[in-house]
């Protein structure tokens, strides 16, 4: 690592010849290969952007000039580039983020971490700086082929285009894949620039004609222009970003940095709007990722180096459970099709689409299309399922009002990741889904708390034809069966104090000093919690709703049986599951102490799950030494005042 070491900051790369600049690459996927087996991260998309961002740090001068990525899963370069080489504890606690971060450098915009956004930031922030008089500085936004896909992304360029003096530069990253391989009318566009008869040919123009041309700003352009038109049989595709009145440079070598670093120049002298195409491959360098046709390692665990392998196997996890379940639903109903936006094989629907081809429609990172699509899915006799990651259904809260619960569409949504997540940091914790639900009229939502909850839950779900459903559930391993004692309602008692457990299997309502409602995967918590409990010799019921959007109706008349109510949910408290209790318990005239344990209202940095829990205080230990102090606190008031104090919270 003898050149990598000596990168301190991006200029430190000015000073190195082409074959140093070689040389740093090799070390670089070294480096990477090495750093992210040992901690798990996103290796296969770093691996292929290595030539790139040596070049655009060549190029342009960050943080004068604004370096942005979509979606930040490629940014490890940048930030070996940056000054930061210390990836020891990448995506822990106190380490590195595993995407751009402005904790850790100025070089770092966007942090968001959600794909096809980069392109209206790069729009506010170059009118920011020609309304600013800077005229001396530029944007560039790295994007994907995947993220292009995206509605967001489109909607930008159709208002970068219409600009025609912003000086702005948009690098495409192609490498034919988002996850797994870019799908739609784009992905075909771009396959075609790829692969036209005469791209060998153009790519060698490139090279020869922007190396060896004196003229810099607008009339380059207009010798790119005449060209053009004698090579139009050649390149034509291109056509489509021109029509739209965007200039249009390649397609690039991308892991040939002086063919890069050419183009860019090129582009950056314009002070226009300039796509510069360039055609990379991800996992480039490491044969294991190359060969991997799935994602071409994407996002590993942590990995044995030299073979890719996993270093350790976990035990069956929900998605896997979610995938096996959605199988057997499909072979029993032949109106049931799946949906993912670019994500099949993460969501765990590459089982169902390998059985049932016809019915998986992937339509890109486009959530929004999606769940639009779904409605109209459903207006034509299907059921579709929409299997999404929780933090991003958010993009798509409109239509799932709108669209889907306006018109009692029978769609069922899959919240993969549900709550806290961990190493992915802020943005990928869904955390929001169940506050921002609440508020859809006829919209259910299911939190199963084990693997056969999930296949239960999401049979009752795709059941259901003239209203949206969501199944929610965590990330990782699933965990041991949690069983129930007992019914009461459609609710699952999971423990009740004292001779309780017969008055269950009676279907009469136990009697206890507190109820604790516990949302999905954190049961055996709440398990532990009533352990805790009974050993202070405070009685508890633990019920799961199962269903937890509408409350049961049964649920306040269980409440006022106990002097305490409980909530635990891995979403965020402000206006969760147990605001929604509680509105319910007052609605019913019941008026009871009531506490909410959930997510506070702030972003989360990445960390290990069950670091981050126990750093907010969802868990056992801090939940029921909160509710003893509160218990200890009413038996000390006297009856009047106890009355009070049930009216607030």
């Amino acid at each position: 690592m003898a050149l990598l070491t000596r990168i301190r900051s991006p200029r430190d790369l000015d000073a190195l010849t082409p074959e140093q600049l070689d040389e740093l690459a090799e070390e670089i996927r070294a480096f990477l290969v090495d750093s992210v087996s040992r901690t798990g991260g996103h290796l296969g998309p770093n691996l292929g952007v290595v030539e790139l961002t040596i070049a655009l740090h060549r190029v342009f001068d960050s943080p004068r000039d604004r370096v942005l990525f979509d979606t930040g899963h490629q940014s490890y370069v940048h930030k070996l580039l940056t000054g930061r080489q210390d990836f020891s504890r990448l995506r822990k606690r106190g380490g590195l983020s595993g995407y751009p971060s402005r904790a850790e450098s100025e070089h770092d915009v966007i942090e968001n971490s959600h794909a096809s956004t980069v392109l209206g930031w790069a729009d506010g922030i170059a009118k920011a700086n020609r309304l600013r008089g800077l005229d001396d500085r530029s944007v560039v936004a790295v994007i994907g082929d995947g993220a292009l896909t995206g509605g967001m992304a489109w909607e930008a360029l159709n208002n970068i285009a219409a600009d025609k003096d912003l000086p702005l530069v948009v690098v495409i990253n192609d490498n034919e894949r988002s996850y797994a391989p870019t799908i739609g009318g784009l992905a075909t566009h771009l396959a075609t620039l790829r692969t036209t008869a005469g791209y060998e040919r153009f790519l060698e123009w490139g090279r020869g004609v922007l190396g060896r041309t004196p003229v810099v700003g607008g009339p380059i352009f207009d010798t790119l222009h005449g060209v053009k038109k004698g090579i139009k049989d050649i390149v034509a595709p291109q056509g489509m970003f021109e029509d739209l009145g965007l200039k249009y440079l390649g397609p690039i070598d991308g892991h040939d940095v002086q063919a890069v670093e050419r183009a860019l120049r090129t582009a950056r002298r314009f002070r226009g709007p300039v796509i510069v195409h360039c055609i990379t491959q991800k996992g480039r360098g490491y044969r294991p990722a190359e060969q991997d046709e799935a994602d071409r390692f994407h996002a590993v665990r942590v990995i044995h180096p030299e073979t890719g392998l996993p270093v350790s196997s976990a035990g069956k996890d929900w998605t896997s459970v979610f995938g096996e379940e959605m199988e057997a639903i499909g072979a029993e109903r032949p109106d049931v099709v799946a949906i993912t936006a670019a994500m099949l094989q993460p969501v765990g629907l590459q089982g169902f689409a390998s059985r049932f081809p016809d019915r998986v429609f992937d339509v890109g990172i486009a959530e929004q299309h999606a769940a639009v699509s779904a409605a109209g899915l459903a207006t034509g006799g299907l059921h579709p399922v929409f299997a999404v990651y929780a933090t991003f259904l958010n993009r798509a809260f409109d239509q799932v009002l709108m669209d889907v619960a306006l018109h009692r569409c029978g769609v069922t949504f899959v919240l993969d990741r549900a709550g806290v997540t961990g190493d992915d940091g802020p943005s990928h914790n869904g955390m929001w889904d169940m506050s921002i639900l609440q508020v859809v009229p006829g919209l259910r939502i299911a939190a199963p708390r084990d693997a056969d909850q999930l296949r239960a839950q999401l049979r009752e779900a795709v059941d259901v034809d003239d209203a949206p459903t969501v199944v929610r559930y965590s990330k990782g391993a699933v965990g041991a069966p949690v069983p129930a004692v007992g019914q009461l309602a459609g609710m699952d008692l999971l423990h009740a104090a004292g001779g309780a457990d017969q008055a269950a299997a009676e279907g009469r309502e136990p009697a206890a000093d507190v109820l604790i409602v516990s949302v999905g995967a954190l049961a055996p918590m709440c398990l532990e919690v009533a352990e805790r409990l009974g050993e202070q010799g405070i009685t508890s019921t633990v019920v799961d709703p199962r269903w937890v959007k509408p409350v049961n109706p049964a649920l306040p008349g269980l409440a006022a049986r106990h002097r305490v109510v409980v909530t635990v949910e891995d979403n965020v408290r402000t206006s969760g599951v147990g605001s929604a209790i509680a509105q319910a318990l007052r609605d019913a005239g019941v008026d009871l102490p009531l506490r909410d344990f959930g997510i506070p209202e702030r972003f989360l940095d990445h960390s290990a799950r069950g670091e981050l829990l126990e750093e907010i205080g969802l868990t056992a230990s801090d939940i029921s030494r909160r509710v003893v102090e509160l218990v200890v606190t009413l038996d000390d008031q006297p009856v009047a005042a106890q009355a009070a104090a049930g009216r607030g919270r």
